[in-house]
């Protein structure tokens, strides 16, 4: 089955990273060796396998319920081989209306967006949508927690930026001005993630100081 994005382009499902796990024989601290190995062994995957992971390890935990929305997806082209059975030979992937992720965490209301960018000055607020920034405030009208999870995969520097300064920087961006938000605005204003083994992505260790 052929599935396509918006802008026609062919889904290719993205190949199984391969890590390099193997630790050198310097002298440096054996808790340290072992989180550069933990980096290391991030890279090349894209941050939402990693957050996928993560929000399985919390539900099996039975830490926090979070689940990825599933992005809507337009059928095209459907053959009929057999009468009772069809088959999708041609699909596009819609925009999605709303953000990535939602849950319960000790009672209250997750909403949030993951964003992946490879510069390392900035990150380019084109990557949100008008109706994904305006879902996110009324959710957090309602009390809702809400954020969004951004990683810089050159520096390998993952931040957790909570609402109130993303809609900050959206409403000087919507007014004609910066396009894009400074990494030194993300890592002054953001809460950095450090990356773990179980789970990868221990963004809920955040939320805790936001409760």
């Amino acid at each position: 089955m052929v599935i396509r994005y918006p802008n026609g382009q062919i889904y290719r499902e993205p190949e199984s990273p391969k890590s390099k796990n193997k630790l050198t024989g310097s002298k440096t601290d054996p808790i340290q060796k072992l989180q550069k190995r933990r980096n290391h062994s991030n890279r090349g995957m894209k941050l939402e396998e990693l957050i996928n992971s993560s929000i399985e390890y919390y539900r099996q935990q039975e830490i926090a319920v979070i689940h990825k929305k599933p992005t809507p997806v337009q059928i095209v082209n459907v053959d009929y081989p057999k009468r009772s059975a069809a088959k999708i030979t041609e699909a596009y992937f819609r925009r999605a209306s709303t953000t990535d992720y939602n849950g319960v965490y000790k009672g209250h209301y997750l909403d949030f967006e993951a964003k992946e960018t490879k510069y390392n000055t900035s990150f380019p607020l084109q990557n949100f949508h008008d109706h994904q920034i305006n879902h996110m405030q009324a959710c957090e009208r309602q009390g809702g927690i809400v954020f969004v999870i951004i990683y810089f995969s050159t520096l390998n520097r993952c931040f957790l930026l909570e609402g109130k300064d993303l809609f900050n920087t959206w409403v000087t961006y919507q007014r004609g001005g910066r396009k894009s938000i400074p990494f030194q605005t993300v890592e002054d204003k953001g809460h950095e993630i450090e990356f773990s083994y179980q789970p990868t992505v221990p963004f809920i260790d955040i939320v805790d100081k936001l409760l």
